[in-house]
């Protein structure tokens, strides 16, 4: 399965990740200077649900590709409802 993904919903998830990579780097930083476990949890929570919502997007899109697709063989659509299901099953 490729990633075919239009360019505001690539943008958006590149987007999301990159400030989940920034999130990462403050996170190493707060635990290098010894902060409050509590504050570094908090943080450790924040870029999880951000990057869940990236692969979240990315999984969508390609239901939305499966749907507009419809015209495949039988075979070929739930082969590919089971490739989704269990991507999305992953981030569960």
């Amino acid at each position: 399965m490729e990633l075919e993904m239009a360019a505001d919903e690539l943008k958006s998830v590149l987007n999301r990740l990159r400030r989940a990579q920034g999130q990462i780097a403050g996170i190493i930083r707060m635990i290098e200077e010894g902060r409050d476990c509590e504050d570094v949890i908090t943080q450790l929570a924040a870029v999880s649900r951000a990057l869940d919502r990236a692969g979240f997007a990315i999984i969508a899109t390609g239901l939305q590709h499966c749907m507009a697709e419809g015209a495949q063989a039988t075979g070929d659509r739930d082969r590919m409802r089971a490739r989704l299901e269990k991507l999305f099953l992953s981030l569960a």
